[in-house]
């Protein structure tokens, strides 16, 4: 029976899978410090796949009664981005533009730096099936203007996404990404020397920034025979005035506290919120735990702004859909954290006193039952609350 399926295996395996690593490139996989019996390994221990029961999760997952509060009840409101308002440079010399999920555009000290571009329809390898976008992009790829560095956390369908990589392979950008990660861009047309393959506490300089991959707790994989021979990251960026730090995806671990000595504090940071679960609570965040982060990137003080990502875009967790946004704005004004709400596509410049925090999504979101909470300013954590404060 193995014989017959693997031509069927095969033929199912479109471009979007990607490549395995090989030749050299593997070779220098093998010598990582962080790569251990044949596979990447995790800061801090972490399963890599869900707890309990594929039937248990299917019973939380499709219960009708919750099915309406995970996605939006409207539409979502995009902001009218045009090429005419990035052209502009910011006053502050740093500005971010939140396009959805955890693709975000970042404008440091003159240069220009995407995050997990993903325009595609649907974060899977397939154009039929798999999650759907909520909302449309903010505007075309095309209609984004030149990108001096484009930088990919890990190989997940919604962070790698095989449409806006080919479209980005026919400009001048260098792409920046974790070790292994690399396979896939070759095949899918990147040449190989506009590609920069990092390790946990490499760096690389692009146009002036200084760009570290740094460590996170989480996975890899694009196929059903997941070998971990790719590795994930987070990643700080530093220019000559300034600093942002982007999650990718990760649970949450003490190492947040060891990056920002080395590399913050951070002007503004992208915390993963959103896509936690109960069924797998070591390798996605939940949004205390991602104000928890921020605080420690910046030596355990509200300093810099929160911008909240990896929420409102694709429907992945049983969670309700405002929650992460809700769970993240209650979390940061209870620790005295700015933080940034921007609807999708709208430009802000962290350092500003116009930094958008109106709860948007409520006006097109279910309401949670006895409404919603004006989550009024509360005490600042101080070092000991932030050992103990609950994380869910």
């Amino acid at each position: 029976m193995s014989r017959s399926l693997s031509p069927l295996l095969r033929s199912l395996r479109t471009p979007a899978f990607g490549a395995d690593p090989a030749g050299d490139r593997l070779a220098r996989i093998h010598r990582s410090p962080n790569f251990e019996n044949g596979s990447f390994r995790n800061p801090v221990g972490a399963r890599t796949r869900p707890s309990g029961s594929a039937l248990e999760f299917a019973k939380v997952y499709f219960r009708r009664e919750e099915r309406s509060r995970r996605a939006p009840a409207g539409h979502v409101p995009v902001h009218a981005t045009t090429l005419a308002d990035l052209a502009k440079p910011p006053a502050s010399g740093l500005r971010l533009t939140w396009m959805g999920h955890s693709s975000v555009l970042a404008e440091i000290d003159g240069r220009r730096v995407l995050f997990d571009p993903v325009w595609g329809e649907r974060c899977s390898p397939f154009a039929f099936v798999g999650p759907k976008r909520l909302h449309p992009v903010p505007l075309p790829l095309a209609a984004l203007g030149p990108v001096d560095a484009v930088v990919i956390s890990h190989d997940h369908y919604d962070h790698l996404d095989l449409p806006s990589i080919k479209a980005l392979a026919g400009t001048d950008t260098v792409f920046v990404v974790p070790l292994g990660v690399g396979a896939h861009l070759e095949r899918w047309g990147v040449p190989a020397d506009r590609l920069r393959e990092l390790d946990w506490h490499e760096s690389t300089d692009v146009a002036g920034l200084t760009l570290t991959a740094t460590p996170a707790r989480h996975f890899c994989g694009r196929g059903l025979r997941n070998q971990q021979h790719t590795l994930w990251a987070s990643w700080s960026v530093t220019g000559p005035e300034h600093r942002v730090f982007h999650s990718g995806d990760t649970g949450y671990f003490p190492g947040f506290a060891d990056i920002g000595a080395a590399y913050g504090p951070f002007d503004a940071t992208m915390i993963q919120i959103g896509a936690y679960s109960a069924f797998w609570p070591d390798i996605h965040m939940r949004p205390e735990e991602g104000v928890r982060a921020h605080l420690d990137l910046q030596g355990g003080r509200p300093h810099g702004v929160l911008l909240p990502i990896h929420w409102a875009t694709f429907n992945l967790a049983p969670h309700a859909w405002s929650e992460p946004g809700e769970g993240t704005l209650a979390a940061a004004r209870a620790a005295g954290a700015p933080v940034a709400l921007p609807i999708p596509g709208e430009p802000f410049e962290p350092t500003s006193d116009a930094v958008p925090d109106a709860p948007w999504w409520r006006e097109v979101a279910v309401a949670p039952e006895g409404g919603w909470s004006d989550h009024g300013p509360g005490p600042a954590l101080d070092a000991a609350d932030q050992e103990t404060a609950p994380v869910g």
